[in-house]
């Protein structure tokens, strides 16, 4: 199998990704997975992979960390279990402070522990401990919430942890496999502009959507993954 492909259509949506996504990881089915989607638009594209290796679904929550003046511009990621992962180029180019680093952290970390609380409900997170786990979103422009996530897999104990994205600019996709044992991924464009050019709809994901993908409160992860 071939870990990445250079040429491909656009993607319809997040759940025509995730189909398509899905046939890159066919080999893991084996491998006693569970899927963990980032939220929010990584969700729909994670239920798909768990639908086709009938595996368990779950998130892993990480967020990122936005430079002061430019907060769309990455200067690193936080995670769930106080995972932290700083891009120090970009703190430097950008003059962030120490203190404004520091803020920053506490922010993206109230923020990361909503959306855990929010997103699962209640529920204890899919034990990793001894399995694979599939780490998936809709796309990997900088790699900083996908290096979190997957050291939140590690540091739960997956035994091996996979990486999986539709697209992904591809010195991302180098620095990653720092953190994983393997990444998937069916693009990797040489110019990303933003991961929203590979699709012909890329609409926000709201957290309602996120939960009704999860199956809503009251219900459990484990079964969203189960097809049929």
């Amino acid at each position: 199998m071939r870990p990445f492909q250079t040429s491909v259509d656009l993607f319809r949506d997040r759940t025509d990704a995730g189909r398509r996504l899905a046939a890159l990881v066919t080999d893991l089915r084996g491998a006693d997975p569970v899927v963990l989607g980032l939220p929010r638009g990584g969700v729909p594209v994670a239920v798909e992979v768990a639908r086709a290796l009938h595996a368990p679904l779950d998130v892993v929550v990480a967020h990122k960390l936005g430079a002061p003046l430019q907060p769309e511009l990455a200067m690193g990621a936080v995670g769930e279990d106080g995972v932290l992962v700083v891009d120090d180029r970009t703190v430097r180019a950008c003059r962030v402070t120490q203190e404004e680093l520091a803020a920053a952290e506490v922010a993206e970390e109230r923020e990361v522990a909503r959306r855990a609380n929010r997103f699962r409900a209640g529920r204890e997170p899919v034990p990793l401990a001894g399995r694979t786990a599939v780490v998936v979103d809709d796309g990997v422009a900088t790699g900083a919430t996908a290096r979190a996530a997957c050291l939140v897999a590690q540091a739960r104990g997956a035994a091996l942890v996979v990486l999986a994205v539709p697209v992904c600019a591809p010195e991302a996709a180098v620095a990653l496999r720092q953190v994983c044992d393997s990444v998937r991924c069916l693009v990797r464009p040489r110019h990303l502009r933003s991961v929203g050019e590979w699709y012909e709809s890329f609409p926000q994901v709201a957290d309602d959507e996120v939960l009704a993908v999860l199956g809503g409160p009251g219900q459990d992860a484990r079964c969203a993954g189960r097809s049929g």
